[in-house]
């Protein structure tokens, strides 16, 4: 009897050694490198999942950036996107200012940003078209581009298409709010000293103007949202985002 149960005595040792030795490499292994244990849990994300979180995140920032700049100083109060007086036009500025038309030239800057945050209102479905409309093949290069990369893709691809489609709502947007109104006085006695002195007559196509600028200021508020969803896990507020962009830097 004794015989028989000093080897199992031993064979148990042995059995608790080799546990303790391998738990203590695992350790030594995970303290190394994180990477290094099992990643069984990890989801693996297929490139199709990957592009419906790109335009998800997408849809969410064109959704926010309208609801930011369609209203009263949308534009007009934000230093990164407000519109400033025509920069082919400056000089019909200066001129104003000299001759003292301030007033003039502040209700044509003010009115000027007022049509774009006018604009703004019709741009979402406009902008949500473009996106689920877009074509991508690599999801995965755009979801680890950084910062802006899906933005950036979206403004590359559409672009075109959107100013020909937003141009007309813009123009809506500037008879609404009457901005040549505050337009005409400047340019007309601008154009009517040119007359006399020889120089370059000047009047700048508003409504390309406007557009082209709402446009801009739009994308750039989306990239900003589309980073927020990149850095901050609670800006992921669907299931979708939370799987693609919670997967970044795993």
């Amino acid at each position: 009897m004794k015989k028989i149960f000093i080897p199992f005595i031993i064979a148990t040792a042995f059995t608790l050694i080799s546990c303790g030795v391998l738990q203590g490499a695992a350790d030594i292994i995970s303290d190394i490198d994180p990477s290094a244990v099992s990643t069984s849990n990890t989801q693996v994300l297929s490139n199709g999942e990957v592009i419906s979180g790109l335009k998800e995140a997408l849809s969410i920032g064109i959704t926010n950036s309208v609801n930011l700049t369609s209203v009263t100083d949308g534009f007009l109060k934000n230093s990164a996107i407000v519109l400033p007086f025509p920069e082919e036009a400056l000089k019909v500025k200066q001129k104003a200012l000299n001759w003292g038309l301030d007033g003039k030239i502040e209700q044509f800057e003010t009115t000027l940003n007022r049509a774009a945050e006018e604009a703004s209102k019709e741009a979402l479905p406009i902008f949500k078209n473009a996106i689920l409309n877009m074509s991508i093949k690599d999801g995965f290069s755009i979801l680890n581009g950084g910062n802006g990369a899906a933005t950036k893709f979206l403004k590359d691809n559409t672009t075109e298409a959107l100013v020909n489609t937003f141009s007309p709502k813009v123009d809506a947007a500037i008879s609404k709010v009457q901005l040549t109104k505050y337009w005409n006085p400047i340019i007309t006695k601008y154009n009517s000293a040119m007359t006399f002195t020889g120089g370059e007559k000047l009047n700048p196509d508003l409504t390309q103007y406007v557009t082209e600028r709402a446009i801009i200021g739009l994308f750039y508020m989306v990239e900003q949202e589309e980073n927020k969803i990149r850095k901050d896990p609670i800006a992921r507020v669907t299931d979708i985002l939370q799987k693609v962009f919670g997967s970044i830097g795993k």
